[in-house]
């Protein structure tokens, strides 16, 4: 048995989590999990509920921008125990502020995309869109550039 008395096949937990089996057994590799990976007398990996969980954690941060080397360092404190939580907590912030960041330089793009969206609209409504930054344009016949 494992983890909650589940038992997953890898095929399983791809499934569940989204991730490719080749990427379930980087990961492995990687030193990702939170324990060795189990196996059957036969040698296939069995995964219980409690790796689904941490594998879906793990993604979440890998999609986020976290590097696999920090993945693998917040595994680490993890694995030991308690006692590191301050040293979690401070991984996490950084890449709290990290994705903050990011965000933040996604929305100044957005209002930029939101203006050229606004000026387009409003060349087709009115139309007038045909001169809008048209490729034979030269310097000083844009009246209004996109």
């Amino acid at each position: 048995m494992t983890r909650h008395g589940e038992r997953l096949s890898i095929g399983q937990v791809a499934e569940e989590t989204a991730l490719s089996v080749h990427a379930l057994r980087f990961f492995e590799r990687e030193g990702l999990f939170l324990h060795p990976v189990a196996r059957t007398s036969g040698g296939q990996r069995v995964y219980g509920r409690a790796d689904v969980e941490w594998l879906q954690l793990c993604n979440r941060l890998r999609e986020s921008g976290m590097p696999i080397a920090v993945i693998r360092e917040f595994a680490g404190l993890v694995r030991s125990g308690p006692g590191n939580e301050e040293a979690r907590l401070a991984l996490l912030r950084a890449h709290e502020r990290e994705v903050e960041a990011r965000m933040a330089g996604l929305a100044a793009h957005l209002e930029i995309i939101r203006g050229k969206v606004a000026t387009y609209e409003r060349h087709v409504r009115e139309g007038t869109a045909a001169g809008v930054w048209a490729p034979g344009d030269r310097a000083g016949q844009v009246t209004d550039p996109a």
